[in-house]
């Protein structure tokens, strides 16, 4: 199998993260970002678009207020809600 090299900018505690990680576990940094990047591409491919949840989400400062407020007060579950956590 022919290999290339690839480039990227990352933040700086990511690379302190990958940095431990390699360090304790003995596995090269190179097998660690092949294996991560395998796992991620297969999961995108093989699952659907709506089921991905991103790692960062970025919120308007009116949808963070709507959070906050959410989690302040949270509504009511709905009938739909309660059968999914009462059904056995």
């Amino acid at each position: 199998m022919s290999t290339t090299q690839i480039s990227a900018h990352i933040p700086m505690d990511l690379k302190v993260r990958l940095e431990r990680y390699v360090r304790m576990s003995g596995i090269t940094r190179t097998h660690l970002i092949e294996q991560a990047l395998a796992h991620h591409l297969s999961a995108l491919e093989s699952l659907p678009e709506d089921a991905i949840v991103p790692a960062r989400l970025v919120l308007t400062p009116e949808s963070a207020e709507r959070v906050l407020d959410l989690l302040d007060r949270p509504p009511e579950p709905t009938e739909e809600m309660r059968r999914l956590f009462d059904d056995p």
